[in-house]
Formats: C-alpha cells, sequence, structure tokens
C-alpha cells in the first residue's frame, strides 16, 4: 500500500508543479493587471501544493529524499502529471480552457481526498481545496465571458476547448495504483467521477454557448512516464539552475 500510496501523491504532486510552472510563464502576459496580479498567486497556490504532496511522497518513500528531489532532480520521464498540463500556454483563451478542465476535475479528487482516511492527505488536501474552488470560480467567469462574448473570442474558445478535448479522458484511467489507494483510503475510483465532471462541464458550455466536441479522449500516458515533446523543455527550464549548480546555496 505504501508504494501505492506514494506513487499517487506523487502524481498530485506532479500534476500541481506542471500547471504552475506553465502558469509562471504567463506571468507578464495576460491581457490587464489584475488578471496579472491573480495568474501569479495562482501558480503559488499551485507550487505550494505541489510541495506539500512530495514532502508527504518523501515520507512514505524513506529513502531520505526531501520536496526539492521530486521537483529537480528526476527526468522528465519520471514526472506522472496528465498530458494536459503540460501543453504549451498558447493564447490567454487555451490557458483558461485547460485550467477549467481540469480544475473541475480536481476539485472533486480533493473533496474525496479532504474526506479520506489518511489524516495528513486529507489535510493536504482540504487547504488545496480552498484554493482550487476559488480558481474553479476564476475560470469559469472567463469561460461564460469568452465563450458567449465577441464572435472572435468565442471561436478562438471552441477552438481551444477542441485542443484540449482529446487529453481530458486521461483523468478517467485508474491503474493498479488508483485502485489500491482508493480501496484503502474509502475514496471514489477516477471513472466514478465522470459522470459529474460530464454534467457540471456540459452546463458550462451550454450557458457559454461553446459546442461539446466530438473529438474522441485519445490522449493518455503522462500519469506513466509517457510524455509530448513539451515537457522536456518544460522540466529543463525548471531545473536549469539546479542542474547547473547542484545543491546551491544563497
Amino acid at each position: 500500500m505504501t508504494d501505492s500510496l506514494s506513487i499517487y501523491v506523487q502524481r498530485l504532486g506532479d500534476n500541481a508543479l506542471v500547471l504552475g510552472q506553465r502558469m509562471v510563464e504567463l506571468v507578464t502576459r495576460e491581457p490587464e493587471l489584475e488578471e496579472e496580479l491573480a495568474n501569479a498567486n495562482f501558480a503559488l497556490d499551485y507550487i505550494g501544493q505541489a510541495r506539500m504532496f512530495y514532502q508527504y511522497a518523501a515520507e512514505l518513500d524513506g529513502e531520505g529524499n526531501d520536496e526539492d528531489f521530486y521537483a529537480y532532480r528526476r527526468d522528465a520521464q519520471a514526472f506522472m502529471n496528465y498530458l494536459l498540463l503540460e501543453q504549451p500556454n498558447g493564447h490567454f483563451g487555451d490557458a483558461i480552457v485547460r485550467q477549467y478542465l481540469f480544475e473541475v476535475f480536481y476539485l472533486m479528487q480533493l473533496e474525496g481526498l479532504a474526506a479520506c482516511n489518511d489524516q495528513r492527505l486529507a489535510e493536504i488536501a482540504a487547504r488545496a481545496e480552498k484554493e482550487i474552488r476559488y480558481h474553479l470560480r476564476h475560470s469559469r467567469s472567463w469561460m461564460l465571458r469568452l465563450g458567449d462574448g465577441t464572435e472572435e473570442s468565442h471561436q478562438k474558445m471552441q477552438r481551444a476547448l477542441e485542443q484540449a478535448w482529446r487529453y481530458c479522458g486521461e483523468f478517467f484511467y485508474s491503474d493498479a495504483a488508483d485502485r489500491g489507494v482508493c480501496k484503502t483510503l474509502g475514496l471514489d475510483l477516477p471513472e466514478d467521477l465522470q459522470s459529474r465532471w460530464n454534467e457540471e462541464v456540459n452546463e458550462l458550455l451550454s450557458e457559454a454557448t461553446l459546442e461539446r466536441p466530438g473529438t474522441p479522449w485519445i490522449r493518455e500516458g503522462g500519469r506513466h512516464g509517457k510524455h509530448s515533446e513539451h515537457l522536456g523543455y518544460l522540466v529543463a527550464e525548471l531545473q536549469h539552475l539546479q542542474r547547473s549548480y547542484p545543491d546551491a546555496s544563497w
């Protein structure tokens, strides 16, 4: 169980770190000052969540590692994040669609974890849940504003949705690690969340006058280290200082 739980927790940390790093790249590129501040704070939220998950993973591993090991001393193939989160930012609408689709799922996941029978994981999830609930309100409002906005904003959001949609099926795949942890901790399996996710997303798309894509869910593998070429560049930039000056201190 410890090995499965460690994998499960590392995956949560990897999702948070990779999305946080992508959001850091958007600083100075947002359409208005208020969005700059919101994005920077959201990125810090995700990086803080990654740190908490990695600290717990290190304790579970019992190999003397710390949170920096998971962030800075692993190759890209060792990361187990969802493929959607490593995709390049594109324009503002692309980033909003990515955040919205993921955060609907992530919030459901955190709600279950906050009530699970692993006290440490429940405490981390309860803190993260408050942050993501606020994030989701923000991304949802932009989905509505841009989807039901001008003709140009609507078209861009529809294209962004169609590009991101192919990666969403990965949210609902489970493997042996998921099944073992979910059974022990009393959690829903990822596939058990799919109907709720569909219901919430469909409601938002209808309100935003966006069409649910017919694109099949064909992309997966990130949770087992099979990534797109984009993650390698992201990890190289993230780890540049550590790789250049190992264990440097200020």
